[in-house]
């Protein structure tokens, strides 16, 4: 059953879910799932590339101060700040959980990104900023 958004931050969330979903496709990304949730956490979106896993959490900007989004603003803004200790735990234990749920190999390689989108949407516009390789 799929998640139903309600707020408007929820919604500007699943616009840059789909996005980011949208840029990981162009890439060569197979997505294998999307919103594996447990009550401890949740994974955006679950892709392989090159028989690998990665975990992606996606975070979705959209302001006005950020209408006019530049290069600028994209070092400006640290979303991978906000990548707290008990979120990184909480997301650790819902990749083991899914890992294990899976059955999937213990040798399986696999990494953590995160993918900021940042949204113009007067415009109908997207910038994405990718971080690789989260340590969690």
């Amino acid at each position: 059953m799929p998640k139903i958004f309600t707020s408007k931050s929820q919604k500007i969330g699943e616009i840059g879910e789909n996005i980011a979903v949208k840029f990981l496709m162009k890439h060569n990304f197979i997505i294998k799932g999307r919103n594996y949730t447990k009550k401890w956490g949740e994974i955006d979106i679950i892709a392989e590339k090159a028989n690998k896993l990665y975990f992606i959490e996606v975070k979705s900007v959209s302001r006005v101060t950020l209408i006019n989004v530049t290069h600028e603003t994209l070092d400006l803004y640290h979303p991978e700040d906000n990548m707290h200790p008990w979120k990184l735990k909480r997301l650790s234990r819902t990749i083991q959980t899914y890992l294990l749920s899976q059955k999937i190999d213990g040798d399986k390689e696999w990494q953590v990104d995160l993918l900021v989108v940042f949204l113009d949407i007067n415009n109908k516009k997207a910038r994405i900023k990718v971080v690789s390789g989260i340590i969690l």
